[in-house]
């Protein structure tokens, strides 16, 4: 589904991304993890189109996605959830939900989305006419997966989710991201910080420092390679 080769991307002259290559196929749950600093923020955002990168190619669905202009990237079926959720803190749960629907593939499925969305968050129902910005951060990041699986996307990107989030609330998160890769057979592509949950989630791991992919391979392998379980995973 999601093919990217050879990519490079630089802030004022220093590559944040170095030739990255990774292949997400369909149905599949792929993990980038790393350290702060490693490009994986980067990365997501040259899918996104925000950042322009130097040198590469991002193939999506085998279209050229370089060529697209990033405001139409998300009406091929694109959901980006950013870091640090960025809910619209001024408006309701609900109102949150409908900005995600806002492309004609989201207002089709408008009311089977919701219905989904509200199941695997239930507190979300309970709360639907509070104001976003009044939530904890566990459940606004629930309002923000929420608003990008609103737009019926065919691939999730998701970007640190369990970013500020105590232990109990970011196992509650990967629970429900697997639950939706599982029962949904939604392409995910996820960047994450906590390793070990993020590899014990996925299909396909990738380890990027310093703007380069170091390790890839399935979950499996990449919890047992010495050098995650050493740099990673504290073992």
């Amino acid at each position: 589904m999601l093919q990217i080769e050879s990519l490079s991307v630089a802030y004022g002259g220093a590559r944040a991304l170095n030739d990255v290559s990774l292949t997400v196929g369909a149905g599949e749950l792929v993990a980038i993890v790393g350290p702060n600093g490693a490009g994986k923020t980067t990365l997501f955002k040259a899918i996104s189109g925000t950042v322009k990168p130097l040198s590469g190619r991002i193939l999506y669905e085998g279209t050229d996605l370089l060529a697209v202009a990033p405001a139409r990237r998300a009406g091929l079926g694109i959901a980006h959830v950013p870091e640090g959720r960025q809910v619209f803190r001024s408006m309701s749960v609900l109102e949150n939900l409908e900005m995600g629907a806002y492309l004609p593939a989201g207002r089709a499925a408008w009311q089977r989305n919701l219905e989904r969305i509200l199941a695997l968050f239930p507190v979300l129902a309970d709360r639907r006419d509070q104001l976003a910005g009044t939530l904890s951060g566990g459940e606004q990041q629930m309002v923000a997966i929420g608003r990008g699986l609103a737009s019926s996307p065919k691939l999730l990107l998701l970007d640190e989710p369990s970013m500020g989030l105590a232990p109990a609330v970011t196992d509650q998160i990967f629970e429900r991201i697997e639950e939706i890769h599982r029962s949904d057979k939604l392409t995910i592509l996820l960047v994450e910080q906590r390793v070990g949950e993020a590899l014990q989630s996925c299909d396909l791991g990738y380890v990027l420092e310093t703007g380069r992919v170091v390790l890839q391979g399935s979950n499996q392998a990449l919890l047992a390679d010495d050098r995650v379980r050493k740099a990673y995973l504290g073992m």
